[in-house]
């Protein structure tokens, strides 16, 4: 359940930095390859902890 937050919260996050490039009247492709970027960023992060948790839960809780 926290992976559906964690990409809405983000796709907000991306809504609202576009909407406001758009009120800072940037260029619309400047616009659109901002959140293409964030949203590479977004899935590479949130496949990074989806990674994390699951060889946690594999191998068990670390000691350290």
């Amino acid at each position: 359940m926290s992976s559906v937050f964690y990409v809405v919260a983000y796709l907000l996050m991306i809504a609202g930095v576009s909407y406001l490039a758009h009120l800072s009247h940037i260029p619309e492709s400047y616009i659109v390859a901002i959140a293409v970027i964030m949203l590479g960023i977004g899935v590479v992060s949130g496949m990074e902890s989806v990674r994390l948790k699951s060889s946690e839960y594999r191998r068990g809780p670390s000691i350290y």
